[in-house]
């Protein structure tokens, strides 16, 4: 499978997943994006199209604890951040988006630390 074939398999996975998942004001979406050397987290409220929070790996609060961006113990790290950020704005509940990969990996240990700070979805 060509790197472009496996980029639009996700955007049609994602674009069917965001069918039924939609992020309202007491409850925005917490979206995942990753690439090969970073990944990428955001709480939008689908609503009013703004995004309430946003961390990843190239942020200067990522960066103080860890430099590489591409593996679990980074999704870890963007999973407490997102949440300590969220926390601090006031929204605890959440609706998780994978963006169209597997609950697996990076993904998942982004998840389960953003649960454990606090994030209830």
């Amino acid at each position: 499978m060509k790197v472009n074939e496996r980029q639009r398999a996700r955007a049609i996975r994602h674009a069917r997943v965001r069918k039924k998942i939609k992020g309202r004001a007491e409850r925005p979406r917490l979206v995942v994006f990753k690439s090969s050397k970073h990944t990428y987290a955001q709480v939008i409220d689908d609503e009013q199209g703004r995004t309430l929070a946003s961390i990843s790996t190239l942020s200067s609060k990522f960066r103080e604890r860890q430099k590489y961006g591409g593996n679990i113990a980074a999704a870890k790290i963007i999973g407490e951040l997102i949440a300590k950020e969220s926390l601090s704005k006031g929204i605890k509940k959440v609706v998780f988006d994978r963006g169209g990969y597997l609950f697996h990996g990076r993904v998942k240990a982004l998840a389960e630390s953003a649960r454990e700070g606090g994030l209830e979805f």
